[in-house]
């Protein structure tokens, strides 16, 4: 049986949660969500609890499973508290501004670096080394942040570029010379 479908979701005061066959639409402080999950999945809502259970113990239910309890999870929590996704630019000249709703980076080209964040995600440069993107789906937050880090990934000789905030970079040795 799987460990994390088995787990009941709690939802939080000021949440809703509606079902309408297999789509779930879920309400809160922060906004909405809403997905449509594997119709053979049984979810039920009870005394603010959602349960997960499945028909079967065919490999694809057990599969499908814990994947719809953790997209269900997600989706109360993102509306509820909402997902933040720390980045730091390290090297030289490095840095990042916010331009209406673009965030343009410099980081070591020829010419800037621009993301428009889509509906739902919202970017915020507390310093021009630090950048911070936020917002309600855990999905969409990790796409944009992955997207910024892809610009320029840190090195391992010096360490420079974008990384996640506390994200350890591996160092390797230089060449040694004769």
């Amino acid at each position: 049986m799987s460990r994390i479908g088995k787990k009941p979701i709690e939802i939080p005061s000021g949440v809703t949660v509606t079902l309408e066959g297999n789509k779930a639409t879920v309400k809160g402080p922060k906004g909405e969500l809403s997905e449509t999950f594997n119709s053979d999945m049984a979810i039920n809502i009870e005394d603010s609890v959602i349960t997960i259970t499945r028909p079967s113990d065919a490999k694809e239910h057990r599969a499908i499973h814990g994947t719809t309890r953790a997209l269900l999870a997600n989706m109360v929590e993102g509306v509820s508290k909402g997902f933040e996704k720390s980045l730091e630019l390290i090297g030289v000249g490095y840095r990042a501004q916010k331009q209406g709703k673009k965030l343009v980076l410099n980081v070591g080209f020829s010419h800037p670096v621009e993301f428009e964040p889509e509906d739902g995600v919202e970017v915020e440069v507390p310093s021009n080394t630090k950048v911070i993107v936020r917002g309600i789906n855990k999905e969409r937050v990790g796409a944009l942040a992955s997207n910024i880090r892809a610009v320029r990934p840190p090195e391992p000789y010096k360490g420079k570029g974008i990384r996640y905030e506390g994200e350890y970079v591996r160092r390797k040795e230089g060449k040694t010379g004769k």
